[in-house]
């Protein structure tokens, strides 16, 4: 008998690891969601221009993305219609500097709007930016970031995807639904999170730490 036991209970045992790998295979479709909202990406040359040679910003928090935080300084960003105040800047320093609004900052600032990746700066419009030392007028730089998920690729080889595709994404609840043209960014410094900004969260009651499917 307790032969016959032992033999149900690893039978039992074999059958609930079977089923918690079935759960997770379930869910593997859903990506985090963190949230955007305006943000500035600087240079080091016009970070001595608006705030004094040799300044360190200040790290604030750490943000999702390994390496990436939220510095307490902020700045004023200024269009030929409107101005915007304390826009959060972001670390660590980029090669070129960056500015991130949402669609509807675009028209208080007298700007078009162009939805592009992190990076992609040619031919978007530029923006003063003013600071507690100085401004700078940048020519290029000002873009909406356009929706797309962070994985690193093993990431992208479990949801069959690859860097640089175009996917769409599918929220579930009473005011969700589907967002297409959201870009696979897969690369070994990522982790697995989809981003999209303040004004499209809103749009679906979308908040951090929401999940989203991926439907390719």
């Amino acid at each position: 008998m307790d032969r016959c036991e032992t033999i149900l209970k690893l039978l039992l045992e074999a059958v609930q690891a079977n089923e918690a790998n079935t759960d997770v295979k379930n869910d593997s479709d859903e990506v985090p969601v963190g949230v955007s909202n305006r943000h500035i990406h600087l240079s080091q040359k016009d970070l001595n221009i608006l705030f004094g040679e040799n300044y360190q910003m200040t790290k604030m928090k750490d943000l999702s993305q390994p390496g990436q935080y939220a510095c307490k300084e902020t700045l004023t960003v200024c269009g030929p219609k409107g101005a915007i105040e304390k826009v959060r800047i972001l670390g660590p320093i980029r090669s070129k500097t960056q500015v991130e609004v949402l669609a509807g900052d675009c028209f208080k600032l007298g700007a078009v709007p162009h939805p592009r990746l992190s990076g992609d700066l040619c031919n978007t419009p530029g923006i003063t930016l003013i600071g507690p030392k100085g401004s700078v007028q940048i020519e290029e730089g000002l873009i909406v970031a356009q929706r797309h998920i962070h994985m690193t690729p093993e990431d992208a080889k479990n949801f069959g995807v690859s860097d640089g595709q175009i996917v769409s994404i599918k929220f579930d609840d009473l005011r969700g639904g589907i967002y297409s043209n959201v870009v696979i960014r897969a690369n070994d410094a990522s982790k697995l999170e989809c981003h999209i900004d303040t004004e499209e969260a809103n749009a679906m009651n979308i908040a951090c730490g929401s999940k989203v499917k991926i439907i390719t």
